[in-house]
């Protein structure tokens, strides 16, 4: 199964294509896939999830071009963007046509290794992210054939396009700039919500870095830009959105190094931070899929080791020994319980939580224990509709689902 597999998935951005100007298009699948009519042929960026989405992608191009692909080009190293490959070369070979160049960024090579070193780890974040079955979910990778570093040219004079290292939500990512239209495709760097920085199940991003690259792509002033994700935007909209939410991006950036100078930890930064609407009110800034505490956590990473602030922490005991032991220690459990629910009620939600793992973290005999177990699953479900992120949402279900199989008769 691919990540966009599922008609639900968020990655999905719909089926067939879709005419931007003279020669180019966008291929809907895992993302926005972007084509250019080059001298040289057909520039793809990013060949689909494989299977049918990847198959729909190549019978809408054919509904629009009859000119061979000349290359594959990735728009960045993440899972499934890339899966299709085979088909998009299997498709040349039918045609009698050479088999496409595959051409990505020279730092996928390395986040290929990455993934391949952590295989069943990323399997496994994944179904939790993309709320898949468990084992259900396949990495497939492709490795490109051509690699560049800054710039890379193809097709000459008028029909040509440029693919132009733009990292931001990875250090692989590019975006392409086609001269003659004045059509920028932002890849990755561009998409219809807040930036995809510090998400809680993937590695450091670099806000800075994404703020730059945004200010790098509105510097070639386009007539149009091709987000990965949302609506084609025009040149005064473009300009617009980048300058906006490298602004946005750069603010966040600020904000938490003065309260890290002040000696703040990480949750009494997140605590005492408060998002100016004028920079995270906009429809291209809504937290969708990330949240602006995402990236606040990823600021404070980034300078911060991994300690806490409580020597308790720095040489812990073992998670369930811990938990039984704070279990113990209560004697009356019963009043836990009971305050817990008081603050629920009171819809005070995020603290009802933070109360009951005084309990719904051990294991044991005690009724209570159980009891706390089956209340926490239940307000994770409730925590789904007060939180507007995607992954957020993922993990509550994914948490609260693992609390009530825990719970089911030993068969």
């Amino acid at each position: 199964m691919s990540l966009a597999s599922d008609e639900k998935s968020p990655l999905r951005t719909g089926s067939g294509a879709q005419a931007i100007a003279p020669g180019l298009w966008v291929l809907h699948g895992q993302g926005q896939s972007f084509v250019a009519e080059t001298s040289a042929g057909l520039v793809v960026v990013d060949a689909g999830p494989g299977g049918k989405p990847t198959d729909a992608m190549i019978a809408a191009l054919r509904g629009c071009s009859d000119a061979p692909v000349h290359a594959l080009c990735y728009s960045h190293g993440h899972i499934g963007y890339n899966a299709g490959v085979p088909q998009w070369l299997a498709h040349a070979a039918e045609r009698g046509e050479p088999a496409p160049r595959l051409i990505a960024h020279r730092n996928v090579p390395r986040r290929y290794a990455r993934y391949r070193e952590t295989q069943a780890l990323q399997q496994h974040l994944a179904e939790i992210q993309f709320r898949l079955p468990t084992g259900s979910f396949d990495i497939v990778l492709h490795d490109p054939m051509e690699l560049f570093d800054e710039l890379l040219v193809i097709g000459e004079g008028e029909g040509r396009v440029e693919l132009r290292w733009a990292p931001a939500e990875t250090d692989c990512g590019i975006a392409v700039w086609c001269p003659t239209q004045r059509v920028l495709y932002g890849g990755p760097a561009v998409i219809d919500s807040i930036p995809n920085v510090g998400t809680p199940l993937r590695t450091l991003r670099d806000t800075v870095r994404w703020a730059d690259t945004l200010q790098a792509l509105a510097a070639l002033k386009p007539d149009q830009l091709v987000r990965e994700f949302g609506s084609t935007l025009d040149g005064e909209q473009a300009q617009r959105v980048l300058a906006h939410t490298a602004r946005a991006l750069r603010w966040l950036r600020a904000e938490v190094v003065r309260r890290m100078n002040q000696g703040l930890d990480e949750r009494e930064i997140l605590a005492s931070m408060d998002y100016p609407a004028e920079l995270f009110g906009t429809p291209w800034m809504r937290p969708v899929y990330g949240d602006p505490s995402y990236i606040v956590r990823d600021i404070y990473r980034s300078e911060n080791g991994w300690w806490d602030r409580n020597p308790t922490t720095l040489h812990p005991a073992a998670p369930d020994a811990v938990a039984r032991a704070q279990a113990a220690a209560i004697t009356d459990k019963a009043a836990v319980l009971a305050q817990a629910r008081q603050l629920a009620a009171s819809g005070e939600l995020q603290l009802a939580l933070h109360v009951i793992d005084l309990l719904a973290l051990a294991e044991g005999p005690a009724p209570e224990i159980a009891q706390a177990k089956a209340l926490k699953a239940g307000w994770l479900r409730e925590r789904v509709a007060q939180v507007p992120s995607y992954v957020s949402r993922s993990l509550y279900k994914n948490g609260a689902a693992q609390i009530e199989r825990s719970l089911e008769p030993a068969r």
